[in-house]
């Protein structure tokens, strides 16, 4: 069998974990891929990029039983993520109160709701839930115990209580995480990406141009979450350096996309102007996002944010999570919103063309993979 050789750049979301953790998500989903099917699947270890470990690192994923070899290169930038990472609680509440003033003047809210409601709400309970329940954990426990106790004594135990469960509550329906997001991207919304930021994408436009010539049945870039904002700029720039075309064997991949963040502030444009030279230009695209993922926009096409038209090749697909996951296992989206954020990168109960294993490490291409998701009932 002749071998298909695959070439995959990853640029993942607004995360500080970085290479390792995701170099062992993907080796457990390649385990999990491999008990399915029955077929070895080999993820070797991380080695630091051809432009530096700072830039990407990169491994090698071996399919021998379906002859296909993929070089697999994580693009980095959780070290930019970290020095933006808000982590005193009363800071997080400050600049965050401060980001959603300046949403609340910039965003079009009504647009957003009239392309997807969940991820306005998403967007718009963290602010809510992060006064409402320290409020209510300290309130109720001191008007309870004023029954018994002096008020003051009642409230300092109320305060007490709030202090010790609410971190944990919050935590646990991911509103810090949501209110990091919320803040960077406002700030990156108003200001723009800065130095440093483009700088990284420069490095990743430049490695995705240098791999293209290279002897490869097919060239991806995934972009998830976050990534599929910062992608929509490093594509400008890979075009630019590939002098206004890219060959047939690229394709872009958006999982849980989340462009209409940025897309749909009315003071960043900047990038507006990133999409509308996207707009005229002929690559494939495919987005994959789910709509019971209330942090995605499924079914949103991004290059029709800032346009009529649009000369890309665009696919845009549901993952259609519960058919390939046991009732017990699918996150639905509601009940854990940051677990199913993060299925675009798991293997289900069952193999779907569209899973990231097989989209990464099968023999289909891209095409071939949206080809067969298709003829599924």
């Amino acid at each position: 069998m002749k071998k298909f050789k695959r070439k995959t750049f990853y640029l993942g979301g607004f995360d500080p974990r970085g290479v390792r953790f995701y170099h062992q998500l993907y080796r457990e989903q390649a385990a999990r891929h491999a008990a399915l099917t029955g077929q070895p699947l080999t993820v070797g270890g991380r080695q630091a990029g051809v432009a530096g470990s700072t830039v990407s690192a990169v491994w090698a994923v071996d399919n021998s039983a379906a002859g296909v070899e993929t070089d697999y290169e994580y693009l980095r930038w959780e070290d930019l993520v970290g020095k933006v990472w808000i982590r005193n609680p009363f800071s997080l509440a400050l600049r965050a109160a401060r980001a959603y003033a300046g949403h609340a003047r910039q965003m079009d809210f009504l647009r957003m709701r009239r392309l997807r409601k969940g991820p306005v709400i998403t967007i718009l309970y963290p602010p809510l839930l992060a006064m409402l329940i320290p409020l209510f954990l300290a309130l109720v426990p001191a008007l309870l115990l004023s029954l018994l106790l002096p008020f003051w004594a009642g409230a300092i135990i109320g305060i007490a209580i709030s202090a010790l469960l609410s971190g944990r509550i919050l935590a646990k329906l991911v509103v810090p995480w949501l209110l990091r997001f919320m803040t960077y991207h406002g700030a990156l919304a108003a200001e723009g990406p800065g130095e440093a930021l483009d700088e990284r994408l420069d490095q990743f436009a430049a490695r995705i141009a240098q791999e293209l010539d290279g002897d490869w049945d097919e060239v991806q870039l995934v972009t998830h979450s976050a990534g599929t904002i910062l992608g929509m700029r490093l594509m400008r720039r890979l075009i630019a350096l590939r002098g206004g075309s890219l060959p047939d064997h690229f394709v872009m991949v958006g999982l849980g996309q989340v462009v209409p963040v940025i897309g749909l502030r009315r003071d960043a444009a900047w990038y507006h102007d990133d999409l509308r030279a996207l707009a005229d230009k002929v690559f494939r695209y495919v987005d994959i996002s789910s709509p019971p993922d209330g942090a995605a926009y499924y079914n949103v096409n991004p290059f029709r944010l800032v346009a009529d038209q649009f000369a890309a090749r665009v696919d845009m697909l549901s993952p259609r999570f519960h058919l390939f996951y046991l009732a017990e296992n699918y996150h639905g989206g509601w009940s854990n919103k940051y677990e199913a954020h993060f299925d675009y990168l798991r293997v289900g109960d069952r193999l779907s063309p569209l899973d990231f294993i097989s989209l990464t490490a099968g023999r289909r291409t891209v095409d071939d993979a949206v080809a067969a998701f298709r003829t599924i009932p």
